[in-house]
């Protein structure tokens, strides 16, 4: 079975515009356009049997909308191979009863994004979000390190990380982009071996060469160093190739064994599929 396990989506009413804007600030082109029938096709082509979407909360009063449509979305999961986290903005007041909702509605987990919420994850907003998604048993994923649509913004670095970890010392948490895309040399430092998941989305040499992905030697070390049983795929379609993914990890000089957790066993495990 193999899981991606970051992957975005839009509405067909928004999603052409969405993905103009979002290609204009990063200075790239999509994959695909953005849209469910563009990843199923994708899916299908590249041999996943599950995407996971995760939709980002950019303000507080778009929660109910976001989450209504997760929980829509995963009531056809069989159907359509797509399963959806919820959404939550750090400056949600109700964020407890926000995540008894997710829970109680059989949602895995949440995505939360420091860059375009504009709060960093260390603020006080975030720990007590990831502390109270762990309280629910649910799965809390965050972007992790510089965002290429949005040059300098600095709220998820590896040291600002590294203060969530040790504050909260969360136990399902995974930290997106090999835990700190474009810093690298802090990832190394300050992130590799520690008790935390890494997803593998847009880090590899399918992203822009502008944008500093990881060669292939590094993204073999890094694997071997924090150890392929807190790793899982991810491609961040539509702004990487699902199968330019899957690719890398095979590409890696690292037992079979380790790819397939890579792929899919560790994402199982961790959503208790």
């Amino acid at each position: 079975m193999i899981i991606d396990f970051h992957t975005h989506i839009f509405p067909e009413k928004i999603a052409s515009r969405a993905i103009a804007s979002l290609e204009q600030k990063a200075k790239m082109r999509a994959h695909v356009s953005g849209v469910e029938a563009s990843l199923r096709a994708s899916m299908d082509k590249s041999g996943v049997d599950l995407s996971i979407i995760l939709p980002v909360v950019t303000n507080p009063h778009q929660f109910e909308t976001v989450n209504r449509v997760a929980v829509e979305t995963n009531e056809h999961t069989k159907e359509t191979g797509l399963l959806s986290f919820g959404g939550i903005h750090p400056d949600n007041d109700n964020y407890r009863e926000i995540i008894q909702f997710l829970a109680d509605h059989g949602c895995k987990g949440i995505k939360i994004h420091p860059v375009y919420q504009g709060v960093a994850i260390d603020d006080i907003r975030f720990l007590r979000i990831i502390d109270c998604a762990e309280e629910y048993g649910l799965v809390t994923i965050t972007h992790a390190g510089y965002d290429i649509g949005f040059p300098g913004e600095e709220q998820s670095l590896p040291v600002h990380i590294c203060n969530m970890l040790d504050e909260i010392k969360p136990s399902r948490m995974v930290l997106a982009h090999m835990g700190g895309w474009g810093c690298w040399d802090q990832v190394m430092d300050r992130i590799i071996g520690r008790d935390v998941y890494l997803d593998t989305a847009f880090s590899t040499t399918s992203a822009p060469r502008e944008g500093a992905p990881l060669s292939t030697d590094l993204f073999t070390v890094m694997i071997q160093k924090h150890g392929a049983d807190r790793i899982v795929m991810g491609s961040d379609s539509p702004w990487s190739d699902q199968l330019d993914s899957i690719n890398a990890i095979k590409n890696c000089n690292i037992p079979e064994e380790s790819i397939a957790k890579i792929l899919g066993d560790n994402a199982k495990k961790l959503l208790q599929l």
